[in-house]
C-alpha cells in the first residue's frame, strides 16, 4: 500500500452498493465485503488505528453495533481500551445514558459508568457519519463520563446528509476524520 490514495481505493472497492435497502430509494452501503478481505479489513484497522494514535487517545468507543466490529481491532493495533456504547438496556449495572432525537422519534445509548473516567481522551469509532445523531450522542456521552473527546473517525461519511455540520459544534475542536467520503 503506498498511502492513503491506495488505502481509499481499496476500501471503495470492498463497498458494495445495495439499491433499494433497507427501503426504496435508498442505496445501502454494504461494508461486509470488506470485512470479509483480510487485506482491506488489515488496512482499515491500521489506518484508523493511526489515526488513535495521532489523537493520543488511550481508549476507544465503538458505536453499536458495527462501531463494535472497527472499534475493537482498532483499540487492539493502537494498544488502546476498547469501550462499547450500547442501546439503553443492554449493559448489565451501572450505566450512563443520553437520549438523542431520530428523524421520526428518540433512542437512547448507554455506557458503563466505570469505563471512562477524566484521565481518558476518547476516540470515537464508526463505521457511517450519516447525520450525525448518534455520534453527537456519544461525544456528549463521554464528556458527562469526565473523559475528554479525542476526536470522531469513521471509515465513511455520508457528506450529504450534513452529519459533519452538525458534529463541529459538539467536538469543539476535536478532529473528525472520514477515510471515505461518499
Amino acid at each position: 500500500m503506498n498511502g492513503l490514495t491506495d488505502i481509499s481505493a481499496l476500501l471503495l472497492s470492498r463497498i458494495r452498493d445495495v439499491a433499494d435497502y433497507p427501503e426504496p430509494g435508498v442505496m445501502f452501503k454494504d461494508i461486509t465485503p470488506l470485512l470479509a478481505d483480510p487485506e482491506a479489513f488489515t488496512a482499515l484497522s491500521d489506518a484508523l488505528a493511526g489515526i488513535a494514535r495521532s489523537t493520543g487517545a488511550t481508549k476507544v468507543v465503538g458505536l453499536e453495533a458495527r462501531g463494535f466490529i472497527l472499534g475493537a481491532p482498532v483499540a487492539v493495533r493502537a494498544g488502546l481500551g476498547f469501550i462499547p456504547v450500547r442501546k439503553a438496556g443492554k449493559l448489565p449495572g451501572a450505566t450512563l445514558s443520553q437520549a438523542y432525537d431520530l428523524e421520526y422519534g428518540s433512542a437512547e445509548i448507554e455506557v458503563h459508568a466505570e469505563d471512562l473516567t477524566r484521565d481518558d481522551r476518547v476516540l470515537v469509532v464508526d463505521d457511517v457519519l450519516a447525520t450525525g445523531g448518534t455520534a453527537e450522542a456519544s461525544v456528549q456521552l463521554i464528556r458527562r463520563a469526565g473523559a475528554e473527546v479525542a476526536g470522531l473517525a469513521v471509515l465513511m461519511e455520508l457528506g450529504f446528509l450534513g452529519g459533519r455540520a452538525r458534529l463541529e459544534p459538539a467536538l469543539a475542536g476535536a478532529p473528525l476524520e472520514a477515510l471515505l467520503t461518499i
